[in-house]
């Protein structure tokens, strides 16, 4: 078949696919092929260097890969600070509040750049990347590894404890104004 056959059925299947949206089918694709290639990449780290794979993976271990997970997937996606990462492929939209934005994807008609945009800012779509660079570290550097996923469990600990304060806080205030 040929280039311009193979297009116009990409084209056709697209329409078919969201007849009423756009979705960035061969962005997706690239996306899928780039993650593809790293945890190839990955595993032909560790076999190179020869590092055991664990059979299963300690539950602490898993543990604390899940809220360092959670952790720098919010700040990748979500932190006002990393906003320079995301700004080629996002833009600003509003304050969300706890030091985080939201953004909306740029639609710049590549369909990459857009795939990028959503997959940067969504935590929950980041996640899958990070928790794999994570779990290849646990491999080939556990210990350090395992002290950065230490650090980020701690500040994802400390927004939940920050969250309760503020919350007690507004409470305290709220009973207060009851008493004037």
């Amino acid at each position: 078949m040929s280039d311009t056959g193979l297009r116009q059925k990409a084209a056709r299947l697209r329409r078919a696919y969201a007849p009423h949206e756009h979705r960035p089918l061969g962005g997706y694709l690239v996306a899928m092929g780039a993650y593809a290639g790293v945890t190839g990449a990955l595993a032909g780290l560790v076999k190179a260097t020869g590092r055991p794979v664990p059979e299963r993976p300690a539950p602490s271990d898993v543990v604390l890969l899940s809220i360092a997970t959670h952790k720098l997937s919010r700040l990748l996606s979500k932190d006002a600070v990393t906003s320079p990462l995301r700004a080629p492929f996002t833009r600003y939209d509003h304050p969300i509040g706890s030091g985080e934005v939201m953004e909306q994807v740029r639609d710049s008609g590549s369909p990459t750049r857009h795939a990028i945009g959503e997959l940067l800012s969504c935590p929950f779509c980041l996640a899958v990347w990070v928790a794999t660079g994570l779990t290849g570290g646990l491999v080939l550097a556990p210990r350090l590894t395992r002290l950065v996923a230490t650090a980020l469990t701690a500040v994802a600990a400390s927004d939940f404890l920050q969250m309760a304060y503020a919350t007690a806080q507004q409470a305290a205030e709220g009973g207060h104004q009851d008493d004037d």
